[in-house]
């Protein structure tokens, strides 16, 4: 979602020194068991509320998917005490800015507002926790902005299917619901009925089932006492939100895939694999791999590929660890006809060198590098550390993953890059992609 209102930017930038520091935070729970932290950073008058709920695309059924994607939306039309069409007037009024995001494992939403307004953004999330407006003029409006946003983004993008992943994971995940894309499906959305958006609500969106994050310019026990006024007294709608344990089979065997977009005049050709989950070691050292090869004009892939081979005009990769199991997709637009043959081997034979050869020490020092100052941008804000904090508490179960996380890519050595590289990316455990121009050919039913 891009709803953001303009805040005075100069002052919500939080300048870290040239080495990471601790952040430091406290955390605890109310009697309704809603998880708080709060991070106290005086150095610019600028506080963030965050809150987080354990609710992803994954946790959707059969035939309804795209039911938290659509929340992300849907709770921002207005509560009992939020006049339909206003939160986000509410919000430029006193100076601040708001956004919310989804993913397969959960929904955040924040403002960040100047630290004297705190008082209002624990309002606004505690209306929004305890009792939103949801009605079917609410639910038909953002049904239509949804279906907008699919258009934009995936239908009429050009290689949407692949930076959304509508075009990958499906082919990934037979059995877990990481197949199913994040936006869902608009024929699902079209055919629920109020009551459902109304029984997921009460489902999912509970205290229970939510971490709230307070960064910035606090007091921190005056911030405790304002948080017990208006999230304390929210009862639970329903029981724990009991997550499924469901294991997807392992790839043994190349898959093979074609995808088609009417957007595109260039293919692309694409691996992706199925890879550990976000709190193994060996999900960091995925990141370093990814930037080896394809992080920049200076990785080995744009390196061969596009300069000294020019077989491709651009190479891509994402690296993505959630909750239950990670992605690694990495690929290339290519260039003139398609050999497909060449392009495959060209990328298994930088894959190979990863996996007999040790990176040399000048690339192993970039990399600590390149991440050191990844970490320190990710948390320069206010915003950035809320996010973080909800994060490694909610998906990570750690909160202090976050002074922990440069100390897990410090400990990543040559030899580990080599043995995650053996161990994850073989021609066996991946999906082959020809990601083509034009629209999918029709299959001949016709009996002979």
């Amino acid at each position: 979602m891009k709803k953001c209102l303009l805040v005075f930017a100069a002052i919500v930038f939080v300048t870290f020194t040239s080495t990471a520091q601790k952040v430091e935070f406290k955390e605890y729970d109310l009697d309704n068991g809603l998880h708080v932290i709060l991070h106290k950073e005086n150095a610019a008058p600028v506080v963030t509320v965050g809150v987080m709920y354990q609710i992803g695309a994954k946790d959707e059924i059969e035939g309804r998917t795209g039911f938290a994607h659509f929340f992300e939306h849907l709770l921002f039309e207005g509560t009992e005490n939020i006049e339909r069409g206003k939160w986000f007037d509410i919000v430029s009024a006193n100076g601040g800015s708001n956004n919310a995001n989804t993913t397969q494992d959960r929904t955040y939403y924040y403002e960040t507002f100047p630290s004297n307004k705190l008082e209002i953004g624990l309002w606004m999330e505690s209306e929004r926790m305890l009792h939103p407006k949801i009605e079917k003029i609410g639910v038909d409006t953002q049904n239509e902005v949804v279906k907008e946003e699919k258009r934009q983004r995936i239908d009429n993008a050009p290689y949407g299917k692949i930076i959304y992943r509508t075009g990958i994971d499906n082919h990934l995940f037979k059995v877990h619901p990481y197949g199913r894309s994040v936006i869902g499906s608009m024929d699902d959305l079209d055919a629920a009925e109020l009551d459902e958006f109304i029984g997921f609500n009460e489902k999912y969106y509970n205290p229970n089932n939510a971490v709230l994050v307070v960064t910035g310019d606090i007091n921190i026990e005056e911030t405790k006492s304002l948080i017990l006024d208006y999230f304390g007294t929210i009862e639970n709608n329903a029981g724990p939100n009991v997550k499924l344990d469901i294991e997807e089979p392992a790839i043994d065997e190349t898959r093979y895939a074609t995808e088609y977009d009417t957007n595109i005049q260039i293919p692309a050709y694409i691996f992706s694999y199925i890879t550990p989950k976000s709190v193994e070691k060996d999900a960091y050292t995925l990141d370093y791999i990814s930037s080896i090869l394809t992080g920049g004009n200076s990785s080995r892939m744009y390196k061969r590929m596009v300069d000294k081979d020019k077989v491709a005009l651009q190479v891509l990769a994402f690296n993505q660890a959630n909750q239950d199991y990670g992605t690694y997709t990495m690929g290339a637009i290519i260039k003139g006809e398609p050999d497909w043959d060449i392009l495959k081997s060209t990328m298994d034979e930088e894959i190979k060198k990863l996996q007999t050869e040790l990176i040399s020490e000048k690339e192993y020092q970039k990399l600590q590098n390149q991440f050191e100052t990844n970490y320190v941008q990710a948390n320069s804000t206010v915003e950035g550390i809320a996010s973080s904090l909800a994060k490694y508490y909610m998906l990570q179960g750690d909160t202090n993953r976050i002074n922990k996380q440069l100390d897990i890519y410090r400990t990543i050595t040559k030899e580990d890059i080599k043995r995650v590289a053996n161990t994850y990316l073989n021609p066996n455990q991946r999906v082959e992609i020809k990601y083509l121009s034009g629209t999918e050919p029709v299959k001949d039913t016709t009996k002979q």
